[in-house]
């Protein structure tokens, strides 16, 4: 102690000043370790939606595994809109894919695993589809991801599973990003795409009822330019543009300039790409101020949530759908899902969202049962890609081509404010 007091007092700053930075690095240290052992999160970070349960996964000590797959069950992730605007699409997706899973999980799951969804809410934002996907990847630990619902949320979150290499089954979203070669190998769409949506469009409204003056509704992000190339094409085909267009920003029911762009052009019918509050609020507001032409919308904007929304202001308007009408019980797939459906929610009305994650979750099943019980996405990849029907709906993918349908079936809101199913615009 003598020796140390009488150190000279700048060597004695030193030697306290190093002791206090010992001190300070042993005390992060010890903060790190601890928030490491605590699983803490970032503030704001999105939680699941759907409680997953505490079945170890592959990084529980089993690494030879595939992600998501343990010998229980395999887990799968889906980043949707459960808020906003487009909730309903989300909701129904969801609902969709449940049934699906629950259907073959009352069957013993597959290969003798239970097939489980974690979801997370993006509210159909791009930023918060990044920040979901990388949560199922990375902390959730998905086998794969499933449902997305949109093309802007998906064109921010498929770079996040390219990179991870984790399979993107489904989105809900007919954008031709999606359907390059480049996404291959990643990517596996089940419906058809907005190009051959608004090529049907177009083409029932020259043939049957002789339009020459077509305008375009479309919502300002890559969803609506996706489907105004669409119409663009489609018109060029014939030689023919849009007589006007009308845009309002993704999220928003600001349509009331759009609608005013519009009814300049004088058009004869408007194809609209959008969601369903805006569809709704524009044809709704079209009405009332005298502007009557034929609306149609493409599969994307929600049936049953636009005919809910519309009310009697629906009637007459036309919309493409990418699946079967989901009450045509002669269909042996619409009998299926009806049954599943009433299993998972009783209280559930079948509808053509819902449809389509059904038609999602029993492709995915379809995929788990030709691979075996050596599962791996590689293989469950390729067991999708020879997929070739669900009870009795057609599928047909190739070595350039990761869209299994190409099927656009036409519908018509009634006075009643029910689909039903039509061939042609006239007489209708």
């Amino acid at each position: 102690m003598r020796r140390f007091a009488q150190m000279p007092r700048a060597w004695l700053l030193v030697a306290l000043g190093i002791g206090g930075l010992a001190a300070i690095a042993i005390a992060v240290w010890a903060v790190l370790a601890v928030g490491g052992a605590t699983g803490a999160t970032e503030p704001g970070q999105a939680t699941p939606t759907v409680a997953v349960d505490a079945t170890p996964s592959p990084r529980d000590g089993d690494s030879a595994r595939a992600p998501g797959v343990s010998d229980e069950r395999v887990l799968f992730g889906q980043s949707a809109a459960f808020s906003g605007p487009a909730s309903e699409l989300g909701l129904n997706m969801r609902l969709g894919i449940q049934a699906a899973f629950e259907e073959a999980n009352a069957k013993g799951g597959v290969h003798g695993r239970r097939l489980e969804l974690t979801t997370l809410d993006d509210a159909y934002e791009p930023e918060a589809a990044i920040t979901n996907t990388k949560q199922l990847i990375d902390q959730e630990n998905v086998f794969a991801l499933i449902g997305a619902v949109g093309t802007p949320t998906s064109r921010s979150a498929v770079p996040v599973a390219v990179e991870a290499n984790t399979p993107y089954l489904a989105p809900f979203t007919g954008a031709a990003f999606l359907r390059g070669e480049d996404l291959h190998d990643v990517v596996i769409n089940l419906r058809a795409s907005y190009n051959q949506e608004t090529e049907e469009m177009v083409a029932r409204l020259t043939n049957d009822l002789g339009v020459t003056r077509i305008a375009l509704l479309y919502q300002d992000d890559s969803y609506g330019r996706a489907g105004y190339n669409g119409v663009q094409a489609a018109l060029e085909r014939r030689g023919m543009s849009l007589a006007a267009v009308g845009v309002y920003p993704r999220n928003t029911t600001a349509v009331k300039t759009a609608m005013l762009d519009l009814r300049e052009g004088q058009p004869e019918a408007v194809i609209m790409v959008g969601a369903y509050e805006p569809v709704a609020a524009l044809v709704a507001w079209s009405r009332h101020l005298g502007f009557i032409p034929v609306f149609m919308t493409i599969s994307f904007v929600g049936s049953n949530a636009l005919a809910q929304e519309l009310g009697p202001e629906g009637a007459g308007v036309f919309v493409t759908q990418v699946v079967p009408f989901p009450t045509d019980t002669s269909l042996p797939v619409v009998q299926a899902y009806h049954r599943a459906l009433a299993a998972h929610d009783p209280t559930a009305v079948p509808g053509f969202v819902s449809f389509e994650g059904y038609l999602a979750g029993r492709l995915t099943v379809l995929g788990l049962e030709r691979c075996g019980p050596e599962l791996s996405r590689a293989c469950f990849l390729n067991s999708l890609r020879s997929a070739e029907e669900i009870d009795g709906f057609s599928l047909r993918y190739g070595d350039a081509d990761n869209q299994g349908s190409d099927s656009v079936f036409l519908t018509v809101i009634g006075p009643d404010g029910r689909y039903r199913a039509v061939s042609s615009l006239a007489g209708t």
